[in-house]
């Protein structure tokens, strides 16, 4: 139904992160209102049930957000109809924090996943601090050894960076090249296919099951280790920085806020309190 916008989005050289989640919007609205197509409908229809799918399905700021990014493009571009959805569109910025995995339950993460190649996946996305299709899309050639270089390409916003290529994770894709001699892209799943998202997702909630970690975590969780993890232990934030690929300091600078290296060393008042002499 939606083959002529996808198109465009690839022609417009979207990732195809951003066309899955796009696509997965627009059939989303179309689905909510109904078999009439959604290019008919009236603009103040459109913009009451964007907002009565952004409540009946509880999106976050995030999911709110590509809802009226994916429409405002679509019709936009395949009915040159601009669309104002400025009335719904979130202004509020959510301050949650992430649950960030302590090294210890990385250690037993790593502990309890005995395959070689799930091993390998979970140990590169934290030892890298990958995104899961920056993980998806390492290929053999991107992995410089004698360098001890990775080369991250076409990440987030289309952009590359380069990363430090740890000593031990050198010594574990070593291991994992020798049993499974990858060709093209370094994970790869049935048939030599690209390993999908929706495996590499199963892996590590598997992995969680086993070692007993109780916390809202996620795949992205290992990114999040990976950046705490840094900052506990004295890295600079810019390098950090550089090292995620994040365009601006701000996001980095969150990791501020769940870091432990400042907070072990903050009193609480209850130090403070004198215990009476006993007599």
């Amino acid at each position: 139904m939606f083959v002529k916008f996808r198109k465009i989005l690839q022609l417009k050289r979207y990732s195809e992160s951003t066309i899955k989640n796009y696509m997965h919007m627009v059939a989303t609205f179309q689905e909510h209102v109904g078999n009439t197509p959604i290019h008919k409908l009236d603009t103040a229809f459109i913009i009451k049930h964007a907002a009565d799918l952004v409540a009946a399905k509880n999106y976050g700021a995030s999911s709110h957000k590509q809802l009226i990014g994916a429409l405002s493009l679509y019709y936009k571009e395949l009915y040159k109809r601009p669309m104002d959805f400025s009335m719904i569109y979130p202004t509020r910025k959510e301050h949650s924090l992430p649950e960030i995995l302590a090294k210890e339950e990385v250690l037993e993460l790593f502990s309890q996943t005995k395959n070689l190649k799930h091993l390998t996946i979970l140990k590169t996305i934290y030892a890298l601090g990958l995104r899961r299709s920056e993980a998806l899309n390492l290929k053999v050639a991107d992995i410089d050894g004698k360098r001890k270089l990775v080369h991250i390409k076409s990440a987030k916003g289309k952009k590359d960076r380069i990363v430090p290529l740890p000593d031990k994770l050198l010594v574990q894709l070593r291991e994992y090249y020798r049993s499974y001699k990858p060709k093209n892209h370094l994970f790869y799943g049935a048939n030599r296919s690209q390993y999908s998202a929706a495996s590499i997702r199963n892996v590590f909630k598997a992995a969680c099951k086993r070692a007993k970690i109780t916390k809202n975590v996620t795949l992205h969780s290992l990114r999040h280790a990976y950046a705490t993890h840094l900052m506990d232990a004295g890295t600079d934030v810019r390098m950090i920085q550089q090292l995620l690929g994040h365009e601006s300091i701000k996001t980095t600078m969150r990791y501020t806020h769940v870091t432990t290296r400042s907070l072990l060393h903050v009193p609480s008042p209850l130090d403070f309190l004198e215990q009476p002499p006993k007599t």
